[in-house]
């Protein structure tokens, strides 16, 4: 399984951007998609999440800001993130919960991760 992250870049404080995560290879359950954010010097914490029935979970920073829809056809998950904070600036990193086989369990996937920058 992999996922490939893109959509990260420069921005001013107020501006939008959105990043799209693709889950590709052999997959057959997937049971939620997520985004991190990890910044110079800190922990990796959580952004927000999508599980497969719909629930979301938004870290309290960006609530109100971000949303994450997805295209299932696709295996696909976006970070809308809108009204940007310098604060927001890092590594953003999508993960995922997949069952690979019927006969598999389910593990954790990263992807390699996108910068967003946000200018004062």
């Amino acid at each position: 399984v992999q996922l490939q992250a893109s959509g990260g870049g420069l921005v001013q404080a107020g501006g939008s951007l959105r990043l799209s995560c693709a889950a590709s290879g052999h997959i057959f359950n997937l049971k939620n998609m997520g985004w991190y954010r990890q910044a110079p010097g800190k922990q990796r914490d959580l952004v927000a999440t999508l599980s497969s029935d719909d629930t979301t979970n938004y870290a309290d920073s960006v609530k109100g800001r971000f949303a994450i829809p997805r295209d299932n056809a696709d295996n696909t998950i976006y970070l809308q993130m809108n009204s940007l904070k310098p604060e927001d600036t890092g590594v953003y990193i999508c993960c995922a919960v997949v069952q690979a086989y019927i006969v598999s369990d389910y593990n954790n996937y990263w992807g390699q991760g996108t910068q967003v920058t946000v200018s004062s």
